[in-house]
């Protein structure tokens, strides 16, 4: 019975884990900043068919990228042409700003009635991971519309967000309802695991370069996690404010014997265990009031239970790497003369650690003065964004999820376990979150680059709703406080 209910604690992790987790006081819904949507509840049959459309022929690009310097460059142009020919009244408005930058990726600038108002940014990419057609259903790149749902490889990364954020400003703009803040839409060729986000970091030096500053940024990277844990009736919504850096450990020379022996050190001793460090207490205190008797006891009471839950947490391997930097051996092969090897290692370092600090942890596990280490590239942990009364960007995220998603109770602080396109904009705002506003099963969630992607129709319809209310509720003139990133 014990051990069931402490399993329920490792699965809120798995949540956490899965990309992101953002806070707020208990849980409760904040009346204080709540307003009636201009857009309506039910929008009109011909708007929802144009939705599942524009989304169905923009999968049917097949904008891949393969690494960054190849991708089907066709097929990125032909995006382009796509944007202009289906958002015609975006296109042609007088203050909206468009411009290609680095031959394939949209930067629109919505200049809106307030200039005091500092500027937001949401933030997508549109090319997409290689998807092999063995395994699929049906074609990777149908788009094909069944049984309620549109299938393509990159319906739920990235291209369902680039197709919100447009269609959501057309509707604004027929409806002649543009919040008074000033906005950013930035369509990049950006995939992290594909072209290394090469058109986001054009983007965000060519917003350095003319002085702007961001009020906050919304990029990919958690969604509305729906049936995770066991006992959690509704629900709940992670918006990640961080996200894990990662390290490659670079080839050396060794012999077989050395290098075997450093593989099974590193693998016999996980670097320390970090929970009780940032986020992950907030959001398992605040799941807390959702869960039975005795996990709600636990989780409120992590001072006394901690320990318990913690070695619980290492026992799964996706709750585990929510609590330590965790270490994966991805090439061994060769090296360049019979008595050596190379060894690559991928790190995804927690929050509460840096990249120095895990390779003094590496090289002190192996302790073998043979095995050489050399770091080919390394950034540290992403800044942690506000998520308290006063961090703006947050707090109208959360707003608008509970708004829209009225099933959700909770909003939570967390951590994204991938890189998004958002690192390359650190130096232009404080505020940083990664959520997509889709409402996702475990199924879908694992379909995510993999085989039989797939989104609802639904979904589509309210992650529409969702950005035209954010942009909406962004007419606050409440600004961003001074705030440092916690390290």
């Amino acid at each position: 019975m014990a051990q069931k209910h402490v399993c329920v604690v490792a699965l809120a992790a798995v949540l956490l884990l899965l990309f992101a987790t953002d806070c707020r006081s208990m849980g409760l819904r904040s009346q204080e900043h709540q307003r009636a949507s201009r857009i309506p509840s039910q929008f009109s049959k011909e708007e929802r068919v144009a939705m599942k459309e524009t989304l169905k022929g923009a999968v049917q690009i097949p904008t891949v990228s393969f690494g960054p310097e190849e991708s089907n460059s066709t097929a990125l142009a032909e995006f382009g042409e796509y944007i202009y020919k289906v958002f015609p009244t975006v296109l042609s408005t007088s203050f909206i700003q468009h411009e290609v930058v680095g031959e394939y990726s949209h930067l629109f600038a919505v200049l809106s009635s307030d200039p005091s108002l500092q500027p937001c940014l949401l933030l997508a990419h549109f090319d997409v991971v290689p998807a092999p057609a063995e395994g699929w259903e049906v074609p990777p790149f149908s788009g094909l519309e069944r049984d309620g749902f549109i299938d393509g490889g990159d319906t739920l990364d990235d291209k369902n967000s680039v197709m919100a954020f447009l269609q959501a400003l057309e509707l604004l703009l027929i409806r002649n309802d543009i919040a008074r803040r000033s906005f950013f839409i930035s369509l990049a060729l950006g995939s992290m695991s594909a072209s290394s986000g090469v058109g986001a970091q054009k983007i965000s030096v060519l917003l350095q370069s003319r002085g702007v500053q961001l009020a906050f940024i919304v990029d990919e990277g958690s969604f509305i996690f729906d049936g995770f844990i066991p006992d959690l009736k509704n629900p709940f919504t992670t918006i990640a404010n961080s996200e894990k850096g990662h390290s490659s450990g670079p080839p050396k020379e060794m012999s077989i014997g050395i290098l075997e022996a450093a593989v099974s050190q590193l693998e016999q001793t996980p670097l320390p265990n970090m929970f009780g460090s940032w986020t992950l207490t907030a959001t398992l205190e605040q799941l807390a009031h959702e869960l039975p008797f005795p996990t709600n006891i636990i989780l409120i009471n992590l001072w006394l239970f901690k320990p318990l839950v913690s070695r619980y947490l290492e026992r799964n391997y996706v709750t585990n790497a929510m609590v330590r930097t965790t270490t994966a051996f991805t090439m061994f092969n060769a090296g360049v003369k019979v008595t050596s090897l190379v060894l690559s290692i991928n790190f995804w370092i927690h929050s509460a650690q840096t990249v120095q600090g895990v390779l003094e942890l590496t090289k002190k596990i192996v302790a073998d003065d043979r095995v050489q280490f050399h770091v080919l590239s390394a950034f540290d942990p992403h800044p942690i964004s506000p998520y308290d009364d006063k961090a703006l960007g947050y707090q109208l995220l959360r707003q608008t999820t509970q708004s829209v998603f009225q099933e959700v109770n909770t909003v939570t602080p967390g951590t994204c376990i991938g890189n998004t396109d958002s690192r390359h904009f650190t130096n232009l705002t404080t505020g940083i979150y990664r959520f997509s506003a889709i409402q996702l099963q475990p199924e879908g969630f694992r379909s995510i680059h993999g085989i039989n992607e797939k989104i609802s129709v639904q979904a589509c319809e309210n992650q529409v709703k969702f950005f035209s209310e954010l942009i909406q509720n962004a007419d606050t003139d409440k600004e961003p406080v001074s705030h440092q990133h916690k390290l």
